[in-house]
């Protein structure tokens, strides 16, 4: 059961990158069409805007949009030119601090807001790694066993409201008041469960906990895209890469020291502490850089309802979808079919159209985001599994084998980062991809006795190199393709695309699993923000 699972998982990889070489000779092909004269001329528009004037001519050049294979398709001048101003080669051009990414990540004017978003992406990666060494004890204290997985779920369901609420705010007034929003609940959600008396309560703080997660990560994305030039992007999302490693190393044994000698609750309680140097070090560096509306001169944008709406159906879904795959009876049926019903509508309105058919650009950036990273989390929650049950390791000793994951995730981010890398980036992801489905492949062997476990150990290191390109790339090209007042909303999507991908295949392997004489596969889904 566990090799056709595995090589399910596996397929789904392949054809991601299958599906991003499709969508890259689309683009080129796109591309030589709209340049060669007199050819098929596409349309003057950015995400269904026409664009006049000098911002035409940005346009048509790509500056502000990008250059390269990932870049939004440029179009010909039309003959005549009458709605084409005359064009101020200030407002055109890339400034000198533009086009030398004013010193890195770390230069002078970009130094604290790094570091203050990195602290805020360490501190959620912290309490990724750590809360959930101290959940068993909390549960088990708090006699709510029964209910250890609503912890888990409902810091999901909550997360995703979270993150389509945030794309909304964050175009709508900036990045600013959604980071400090969701920086205080997340420690609010913290404390509320690190003081809870009932499991109930802890649930309800990790809920909490959840909308402040989901709110977070969307609005650094459009910290990124307003305060950093496209040159510095690919850095920053390695940075947030990174920001995963020590913590997932540290976290879980600090979090068994901490639980063993002090108790849970200081786990919980210890993390707000953290927020102090992220709130300093960010919110002042975000108000100066990348605060207030996208676009100053235009009128204030409403906020869309329906989304809203959708945002609260997808969380509800996704719930019961988790409650059904946890409950294996006839009767569990129902709460699928109603979280189906309230899924599929809504996934269809918050993604962009075209997702599905894998639409060249933002579409296809979005949805392989969602196959990549959510057959690659639901092997991953097996591999362990097979390690301990097949080959007898011991769950540390399991745990030890796949460490260098994080590592070489990292510098699978980092490489991406590279400038070198930027007109080879569609083959540094097919590549990526191609690393994926091997390890994928690779992972069953271990159910062979003659086949020794370093192997698996080593297959997915390379696994995890390869997501690192990847998923980093997906954030870096999703910003490219967004203007600046539709990244929050895009940001969310993709956001939404590698969640739900990620619940979904680990609770449709977890169930065929129990189904099949497995057992129960508890766990909890891996955060966006690991890929940045």
């Amino acid at each position: 059961m566990l090799f056709g699972f595995l090589d399910f998982c596996g397929f789904f990889s392949f054809f991601s990158g299958s599906l991003l070489l499709h969508s890259t000779v689309e683009r080129r092909r796109a591309g030589l069409k709209a340049g060669g004269g007199g050819a098929t001329r596409l349309p003057h528009s950015v995400h269904g805007r026409t664009t006049k004037g000098p911002a035409r001519i940005r346009h048509l050049t790509g500056i502000n949009q990008g250059i390269g294979p990932y870049a939004v398709p440029m179009t010909t001048l039309e003959p005549g030119g009458a709605d084409v101003a005359p064009v101020d080669r200030d407002a055109v051009l890339p400034t000198s601090d533009e086009a030398h990414g004013q010193g890195g990540v770390l230069g002078p004017v970009h130094r604290a807001l790094s570091i203050g978003i990195v602290s805020v992406v360490l501190l959620i990666a912290f309490e990724a790694t750590a809360v959930g060494t101290a959940m068993p004890v909390a549960a088990r204290e708090l006699h709510g066993i029964a209910l250890y997985a609503f912890a888990f779920s409902a810091y999901f369901t909550t997360s995703l409201f979270a993150m389509v609420l945030s794309g909304q705010w964050a175009d709508r007034s900036g990045p600013l008041a959604p980071l400090a929003t969701g920086i205080s609940a997340f420690g609010a959600g913290l404390l509320l469960s690190g003081t809870a008396g009932t499991m109930w309560l802890f649930i309800v703080g990790r809920a909490v906990q959840g909308l402040g997660g989901g709110l977070v990560i969307v609005a650094l994305y459009v910290v990124v895209s307003r305060a950093y030039p496209e040159r510095l992007r690919p850095a920053i999302m390695a940075a947030f890469a990174a920001s995963w490693v020590i913590p997932s190393v540290v976290g879980p044994l600090a979090s068994g020291t901490v639980t063993e000698h002090l108790g849970w609750r200081w786990v919980f309680l210890g993390i707000p502490a953290l927020i102090v140097l992220p709130l300093a070090l960010a919110l002042p560096a975000i108000r100066r850089m990348a605060s207030g509306p996208a676009d100053p001169s235009a009128p204030p944008v409403a906020l869309d309802r329906r989304r809203i709406r959708l945002a609260f159906g997808i969380s509800l879904g996704a719930g019961l979808l988790q409650y059904a795959g946890q409950e294996l009876r006839p009767l569990s049926l129902l709460p699928a079919a109603a979280g189906a019903a309230l899924l599929v509508p809504a996934v269809l309105g918050l993604l962009p159209g075209g997702t599905w058919r894998a639409a060249r650009g933002l579409p296809s950036v979005v949805l392989l985001r969602g196959v990549s990273a959510g057959s690659f989390i639901a092997a991953e929650s097996f591999v362990p599994l097979m390690l301990v049950t097949q080959r007898g390791l011991s769950p540390t000793m399991a745990g030890l084998s796949l460490a260098l994951g994080g590592a070489t995730w990292a510098l699978g981010s980092y490489i991406q980062s590279r400038p070198r890398m930027e007109p080879y980036r569609e083959r540094l992801m097919a590549g990526g991809m191609v690393l994926v489905a091997v390890a994928i492949a690779t992972a069953p062997s271990v159910l062979i006795e003659a086949v020794p476990v370093w192997i698996v150990a080593i297959a997915w290191g390379v696994g995890c190199l390869g997501m690192g390109a990847v998923i980093a790339s997906t954030s870096v090209l999703l910003l490219k393709l967004s203007s600046p007042e539709e990244a929050g909303a895009n940001s969310a999507a993709l956001q939404i695309s590698d969640g739900l991908s990620n619940v979904l295949l680990l609770a449709a392997g977890g169930a065929a699993f129990a189904a099949l004489g497995g057992g129960a596969v508890g766990g909890h889904t891996a955060s966006a923000v690991t890929g940045a």
